[in-house]
């Protein structure tokens, strides 16, 4: 971080993690830019916001873009609207998986990521597998400092929910008290704070924020 402030690439503005990490970012006197390249306009406006149109599968190699001090990435789909197992894999892994190596090539020290609680290269389960072979991917990058953040259940605004996803929340909520931490909601808003504390505090070495830390 310069002593002006922090520049951070935030990708994944338009999804409900990214929401609440770009109100935090714009809310912080520590940053002097965010960069938030999004895949539709970003309606949001402020004077240190630039948030380009992108195409993910073709990110343009420009170091005014990438040129930053940290990144969080919130990017993520689900399979019901990916449609296939391809196209989930793209979004949830290859194209935060590009932004990262674009911005360690410019000079990026940190990175935040929002992966899952079950995340491990070596399940059996899909989703799970794809969330590990990011998280190790991310460390062969070789960042000085790398953050892995693994929720359990997010949650946020019920309107934003799908409709499985409302259902699991009103269960854990009534079971909260009674449930270990990491099997409670993760807040999205808890979620967004460890991300970018951990970004911008960019302490050396990787580590694992899990769902108990956010409950």
């Amino acid at each position: 971080m310069s002593a002006d402030g922090a520049r951070v690439l935030l990708v994944g503005a338009t999804g409900l993690v990214g929401g609440h990490v770009l109100d935090r970012l714009l809310a912080d006197s520590r940053i002097v830019h965010v960069i938030a390249p999004v895949r539709r306009p970003l309606p949001r406006r402020d004077a240190r916001l630039q948030a380009p149109v992108v195409d993910f599968d073709a990110l343009p190699d420009d170091a005014a873009l990438w040129s930053v001090d940290a990144v969080i990435c919130t990017l993520g789909t689900t399979m019901r609207v990916a449609g296939s197992r391809e196209a989930f894999r793209r979004v949830d892994h290859d194209y935060p998986l590009a932004t990262a190596a674009l911005a360690r090539r410019y000079g990026a020290q940190a990175f935040a990521l929002t992966s899952a609680m079950g995340a491990d290269a070596q399940s059996r389960f899909f989703y799970n597998r794809v969330k590990g072979e990011l998280e190790i991917a991310l460390q062969a990058q070789g960042w000085p400092s790398l953050t892995l953040v693994r929720p359990g259940l997010i949650g946020g605004d019920p309107s934003e929910a799908r409709p499985a996803e409302r259902a699991a929340a009103v269960m854990l909520g009534a079971l909260g008290p009674v449930l270990p931490k990491r099997w409670r909601i993760s807040p999205a808003s808890r979620i967004a704070a460890a991300l970018v504390e951990h970004a911008l505090a960019a302490a050396p070495g990787c580590r694992i924020v899990d769902a108990a830390a956010l409950a």
